[in-house]
């Protein structure tokens, strides 16, 4: 059985791009969790500004953090730790979550901890729904049964983080501890379908956009280059080919006349198919090379896990190999988020891996598999 004691509540802070989020997590219960979205002010320059980004976090950002806290009904002197990403992102944007973190810790006089974002994204799939008040009517996953009693993984396991920023996938040996088999050399799988709706004219951020006009395509409409073929032993994926044929395509496309609504459709299926059909190639042979008889998990994260399709195809690809895929239980933990960031902070909590306020900063260019 679980141990009874009393778990920590934890305030989370995440203003890594362009959302500013904070959240009140108890051991791995989600009390609250706010999320402001800047998308519809960026999507005028189509895509994000550091510049203002970092305003609008420094605008909203005690807002979010008093709204989280009240959601949660808890008072700051009773929380036991606030947590914090300090990387990967933007760094004006990182900084603004930092500096009111540490203002926190000092003026309560609690530990801070510093949160890697990219392990949040995967750690977030341990989040449990606060059972008292789920007016979501989501319940939570079995991702806990994965721990032992004292919160370490009883098998290793893989993860994949697919975001608009990072594509890898990693041998989890242990909580915070990975190896990365696979990676982007280019551009991230998020951003590749962002860039892709951005040619059909959707906007930013247009992957979601993409997803729900694909439902309507016809995937084998077009023919676009899969990328890396003979290449699936390397461990890399690369999106920067299929994105400039992509480009050539439409332009092909629109010389004469403007796209027809079942074109887009048929466009937008095509891209999102080939996309996941590269991901899933490579990951599919880097996961074989590596499988072991322990290793019967799979942690999927990052923002592109969302997509209805590409889960499907996650499960697909585990059946397959014999391998459980574990997701989080609600479709709002898979874009940047704070309650994932405090899931990462109580694991870490539990080895007192706690940062000196004066010495924590940000480190826009962290790796996973990098210590802080």
């Amino acid at each position: 059985m679980r141990k009874t004691i009393k778990s920590p509540s934890i305030l989370s802070i995440d203003t890594s791009c362009d959302e500013t989020s904070a959240a009140i997590t108890q051991g791995l219960t989600v009390l609250s969790n706010v999320v402001w979205s800047q998308s519809k002010i960026h999507a005028k320059f189509g895509g994000v500004v550091p510049s203002v980004a970092r305003r609008q976090h420094e605008r909203k950002i005690s807002w979010v953090v008093e709204r989280a806290v009240n959601t949660a009904k808890i008072q700051y002197k009773n929380l036991d730790a606030v947590s914090v990403t300090v990387g990967p992102g933007l760094a004006i944007a990182l900084g603004v979550g930092i500096n009111f973190a540490k203002n926190l810790a000092i003026r309560y006089q609690i530990p801070i901890i510093a949160v890697n974002h990219l392990d949040a994204h995967l750690m977030g799939v341990f989040a449990q729904a606060n059972k008292n008040n789920n007016q979501s009517g989501l319940t939570s996953n079995n991702a806990a049964n994965l721990l032992m009693p004292d919160n370490r993984l009883k098998h290793p396991a893989f993860g994949i983080v697919v975001s608009g920023g990072n594509t890898l996938l990693v041998q989890i040996e242990a909580i915070g501890k990975y190896e990365v088999v696979a990676q982007t050399i280019d551009d991230a799988l998020g951003e590749s379908l962002d860039k892709s709706a951005r040619l059909l004219g959707f906007g930013y951020p247009g992957g979601a956009v993409l997803e729900k006009f694909a439902k309507k395509g016809n995937p084998n409409k077009y023919h676009l280059p899969l990328p890396l073929l003979g290449r699936e032993d390397e461990g890399i994926y690369s999106y920067s080919g299929i994105k400039t044929a992509f480009n050539r395509l439409v332009t092909s496309l629109t010389e004469r006349k403007i796209l027809t609504r079942q074109q887009i459709n048929d466009l937008a299926s095509t891209y999102q198919k080939v996309a996941f059909d590269h991901f899933f190639r490579i990951s599919k042979k880097t996961i074989i090379k590596n499988l072991s008889n322990e290793t019967s998990y799979l942690l999927a994260g990052g923002g592109v896990a969302a997509n209805v399709d590409f889960r499907k195809r996650v499960r697909t690809m585990c059946k397959k190999l014999k391998v459980v895929p574990v997701f989080s239980y609600n479709k709002k933990l898979y874009g940047d988020n704070a309650a994932m960031v405090g899931i990462s902070a109580y694991f870490k909590f539990l080895k007192k891996e706690f940062s000196n306020p004066e010495n924590i900063d940000r480190l826009p260019n962290l790796k996973i598999d990098q210590a802080m």
